[in-house]
């Protein structure tokens, strides 16, 4: 299994707008790609707007691609999230997940 993890800082009047974002659209939509696992949303306020670190667990790289595409690195991040960010991670982090 493979952790995927994306961090991008919300400005502070977008933080529930984000995290409706998250809960009505991006997750319903990946719910639906065969591979995917599950999804959290941590966040914590920052100096300059409420950090975000989203995680989400896919069975392979293959998984992944359904919704990254071919670069599986590459950060997925439509235009209206990036209007709500301060600033953001252009590239995912993958780990193995052992547990």
């Amino acid at each position: 299994m493979i952790s995927r993890l994306w961090r991008g800082v919300a400005r502070v009047e977008c933080t529930a707008a984000y995290i409706a974002h998250l809960q009505q659209e991006t997750f319903p939509a990946i719910r639906r790609l065969p591979g995917f696992k599950r999804a959290a949303i941590l966040h914590r306020p920052g100096d300059r707007g409420t950090e975000f670190l989203i995680v989400t667990e896919w069975e392979s790289e293959q998984a992944i691609a359904a919704f990254a595409g071919g670069d599986v690195l590459a950060a997925v991040v439509p235009e209206a999230v990036r209007r709500m960010m301060v600033e953001f991670d252009g590239r995912a982090s993958h780990y193995t997940t052992v547990e």
